[in-house]
């Protein structure tokens, strides 16, 4: 009720473009604290933070948090409720700088070394490019607890041969493990969404593999899943344009080129791209 009212005294009015849902129910909020297995003291980015509903759990549970917040209306709400807490700070920004890069006035206030993590209520219309962006890095967080619809969690921990089985799903799967948490159903938002949203937590691979390969499989994957339905031989030949190659490259790996590239696993993905090298798929 506190949180309700100081957006109502602001006069708050929630922004489509910007793809404000506020969560307000205190339980899920404390939920996705306790789901995300912070350790006291250590570096949390929070991207959305909103009026601070759930960076309070966050910072009341001895993390170093940072929040991000482009709306210039809900930033001084959030860090009024923050300002008992010396260990949380609000920056008054755009998380992002283009669809492959993160603003950098906040890549400067990120850890240099250590475990750090991501945590949000992240909004609709940024989720996915800001993941894969954090998922690009040479040292990604160490983990993402974030709350997103529910449609996205389904695609990002979803399987190979399915439909939501896309080039987001290979690019996180190259660095993290993800596990979908709970489901978190609209009327615990305001303003309602149309869409159910999901908890998911996205764990960091150990051994991660270096980037320059994380991006090679990924790139691999995007070109070949649009053409999803496609035998993989068919697909890869015309990439190569050499039919005879892809045939006897797909052997030698011994990958079955009959199947479809919607099909293709992550470890087969992976293997082919190493052969391939850098630079060998033209347009890559």
């Amino acid at each position: 009720s506190e949180f309700k009212a100081a957006l109502d005294r602001a006069g708050f009015r929630p922004s489509r473009r910007l793809g404000q849902n506020l969560l307000l129910d205190e339980n899920v909020a404390r939920a996705i604290a306790r789901d995300a297995e912070v350790a006291e003291g250590a570096f949390v980015l929070e991207v959305g933070p909103g009026c601070g509903f759930l960076s309070v759990h966050l910072a009341h549970a001895g993390a170093r948090l940072l929040g991000v917040e482009i709306d210039t209306r809900l930033a001084p709400i959030a860090a009024r409720f923050l300002a008992p807490y010396p260990n949380a700070r609000i920056l008054e920004a755009d998380i992002l700088a283009g669809k492959r890069a993160l603003n950098p006035a906040v890549e400067e206030l990120l850890p240099r070394a250590g475990a750090w993590h991501l945590v949000s209520n992240l909004p609709y219309s940024i989720a996915g490019p800001l993941l894969a962006n954090l998922a690009r890095r040479a040292d990604p967080p160490d983990s993402m607890t974030v709350l997103v619809q529910a449609e996205l969690a389904e695609r990002i921990a979803a399987s190979p041969g399915t439909k939501a089985w896309g080039p987001l799903t290979v690019a996180l799967a190259l660095a993290y493990h993800p596990t979908i948490l709970r489901r978190v159903p609209p009327g615990l938002f305001w303003p309602r969404p149309k869409v159910d949203s999901a908890v998911i937590r996205l764990g960091r691979r150990s051994p991660l593999a270096p980037l320059a390969r994380r991006e090679r499989t990924a790139g691999l994957a995007a070109r070949l899943l649009q053409r999803r339905r496609q035998t993989l031989g068919r697909v890869l030949g015309d990439l190569l344009q050499d039919r005879e190659r892809a045939r006897a490259l797909l052997a030698g790996l011994g990958i079955e080129g009959g199947q479809r590239t919607g099909e293709l696993g992550l470890e087969a993905l992976t293997l082919l791209a190493g052969e391939l090298g850098e630079g060998l798929i033209p347009g890559s």
